[in-house]
């Protein structure tokens, strides 16, 4: 079992490690060089900076009662015409989703 685990770990470093000489190249890589460095990225900072004053402090999560109130709604009617597509009937109260008088 020691000869297994040695093989196997020598099979790793041979993949791990260069190779002995054989497929390596003549020489060093030519070195390229450029007649003009390049310029180092800049970010471009827009012409009008974004004031304070100019940005909403309310989190675009956050729902007003009346907001929370018309999801409410628009989920029950999308509910309704499901459960409509699907043959199931909401009540004998509502018909074609308008409340009527029992």
């Amino acid at each position: 079992m020691t000869n297994a685990i040695a093989s196997f770990l020598i099979r790793l470093l041979r993949l791990t490690f260069p190779a002995r000489g054989r497929h390596r190249s003549p020489g060093p890589l030519p070195v390229v060089r450029r007649e003009h460095p390049p310029t180092p990225y800049r970010e471009r900072v827009p012409d009008l900076l974004l004031r304070g004053e100019d940005t909403p402090l309310v989190r675009p999560y956050v729902l007003t009662a009346e907001e929370r109130r018309e999801r409410r709604l628009q989920r029950e009617r999308r509910r309704t015409l499901w459960l409509a597509v699907h043959g199931i009937d909401v009540g004998p109260r509502r018909i074609h989703g308008v409340e009527v008088a029992a």
